[in-house]
Parts: C-alpha cells; structure tokens; sequence
C-alpha cells in the first residue's frame, strides 16, 4: 500500500476545505504540518496565509510584498516561509502524519520546502498533501513518484473523497 496521498484538483475545487477536513478528522494521531487560507481585504483576495496544525501563522504572499519571486500579482516571501517550516517538527518521533497544503508554485521558489518535500516522501510517515493540477518541476516530479497515489478532486467525488482517503489511512499498516 502506497504510504504518500497526494490530492489535486483545479484551482477553488475544494482541496484546501478537504485538507482541514483530514486534519478535524485525525486530530490526536500525531500529526503535523500547516493549511493555506485566502488574505480577503474588503471582498478581494490580496493574498494567502499559512497556519501551522500545532499553532502558529505566517504569510505566505500578499500583492504588497515587493519580492523577485511573484506569482500573478502577488510577492512571496520565501524567507518569511522558510523561518515557518522550519518551526513545525516534521521529523519529530511522535509524529506519524504529515499535512501540507500545498506543493504548489509559490512554495516551490524555496529551496528548502523542496528539500522538506523530497525527505518526507522517503521517509517513513504517513504524507498527506495537496498539490498543484498544473506544474513543472517538483510538482511534475513529485507526481511521478512510485509510492504515491494520487486522487483528484471534481465536483462529481469532492463530497466522497474524504471518507475514501480516511478509510484508506486508517486502514494503512504502521511503521
């Protein structure tokens, strides 16, 4: 049984609204890892934020931060990112699941993230993760990984796919 569960889908189909699903779902399994939200000012996005599961917030890109790394109109702030992750205890014992939302464009300028994203994928904890539909790089790379499986999410299975990736973790053998 595949040990990595990447989850993909078009831009607003739901991804992040199924991640903090799992992370409701399992609370208490020892898990770890951060959601993205939408920066709203007066009914317009201007940006994302980044919430770590164990506490703690940073910013991830927001169209006021004059950054060489940009993705549409907003600036990313890879260093702000960084000094985030390397908060959460990824590689702690007591931690058996890893959630990340998401390996997506703007993640990937760091460096770091990638590095984090190839260990998790060969370590032996569970990695739960939403990951870009569209992607060069290590989002192509990542989906062609042999130990993964890969759902997409539609319209059409966005309101089963989370009991199928639940029933799938809980059935997966621990290490």
């Amino acid at each position: 049984m595949k040990k990595n569960i990447l989850i993909t889908g078009v831009p607003g189909i739901g991804k992040t609204t199924l991640i903090m699903k799992i992370i409701e779902a399992m609370k208490g399994v020892g898990l770890v890892g951060f959601y993205t939200d939408e920066i709203r000012e007066k009914g317009m996005r201007t940006g994302f934020s980044l919430t770590s599961i164990t506490g703690g917030r940073s910013i991830l890109s927001h169209v006021d931060i004059k950054s060489r790394f940009k993705v549409g109109k907003y600036g990313v702030d890879v260093a702000g990112f960084e000094a985030f992750i390397e908060r959460i205890p990824f590689f702690d014992d007591k931690i058996s699941m890893i959630v990340i939302d998401e390996i997506g464009k703007m993640e990937c300028y760091s460096t770091k993230f990638t590095k984090l994203i190839r260990a998790l994928l060969d370590s032996k904890k569970f990695f739960i993760a939403t990951i870009a539909f569209k992607g060069e790089g290590l989002i192509a790379e990542v989906k062609r990984q042999p130990d993964i499986e890969l759902f997409e999410i539609t319209r059409d299975n966005r309101n089963d796919l989370l009991q199928r990736i639940l029933n799938r973790t809980l059935s997966r053998p621990s290490h």
